[in-house]
């Protein structure tokens, strides 16, 4: 038996974040939290979400895994106000779950399970790491977005570096130590992604989180981690390099 209580903000920023990458997803309710993995069809990005139970208003939940057509849920979430609640009950002996939203009740079928692939979290040593404000990284990359499609991430002990080169126009936005809450390099490193994938996550997180941890190696995965929900929620986003020709 699941029956929770969230605020709208809360419900959408996890609605949001998992719609940068999959139209549906498995929330895995588990004693005291959620736990969601995805990844994307092409098996370039994933996401490992989780929420603990201080991040909503009411939480009674038993082991369950239930799949929802993220539309769906953000649909509704749309018709919620600032201050609403949403209400969600399921009861897998009765296969729907129950969405109550102000005077709006709806009935929605759990997708198949079985069907929805959960990724494996991988398991990379990522010693470069560079702590901006969800502000930065995301105006970063803004105008990283309005040159090209490729971004090539830098990281040295005085600075981290985003920059794009297109065939006629580049732009390079540079962090020096000072300006950044953390900084961790034993020698300089790049890496070159697709921001076809980053700048959509980036502009979903602007205004919702802190600070953004970027952690990447030469030709290595990028992995970002942040907080959202007063620290009760908490994101992995990994990212496969684009191998830069030589």
């Amino acid at each position: 038996m699941l029956n929770i209580t969230a605020k709208q903000d809360t419900m959408r920023t996890i609605v949001d974040i998992l719609t940068v990458l999959v139209d549906e997803a498995k929330f895995n309710f588990k004693d005291g939290h959620i736990e969601i993995r995805c990844v994307d069809p092409s098996h370039v990005a994933m996401i490992r979400m989780e929420v603990d139970a201080a991040a909503f208003e009411a939480w009674e939940s038993e082991d369950a895994s239930v799949g929802f057509e993220l539309n769906k849920l953000r649909d509704l979430i749309s018709l919620a106000g600032a201050e609403d609640l949403i209400e969600m009950q399921y009861d897998e002996n009765d296969g729907r779950v129950n969405i109550q939203v102000g005077e709006i009740n709806r009935v929605i079928r759990p997708l198949d399970r079985a069907a929805m692939l959960e990724p494996r979290v991988p398991e990379v040593d990522l010693s470069s790491r560079a702590v901006l404000s969800g502000v930065k990284f995301s105006r970063a990359l803004k105008a990283a977005k309005q040159v090209g499609d490729l971004v090539t991430l830098s990281l040295n002990t005085q600075a981290f570096t985003v920059n794009v080169s297109g065939d006629t126009d580049s732009v390079n936005v540079s962090y020096d130590a000072g300006e950044m809450e953390e900084l961790v390099c034993d020698g300089p490193v790049r890496s070159q992604y697709s921001l076809q994938y980053l700048q959509p996550l980036a502009k979903r997180i602007e205004n919702i989180v802190d600070s953004v941890a970027i952690n990447f190696g030469e030709n290595y995965p990028l992995k970002l981690e942040f907080e959202f929900a007063g620290g009760a929620g908490r994101c992995l986003y990994f990212l496969a390099p684009r191998i830069e020709e030589a």
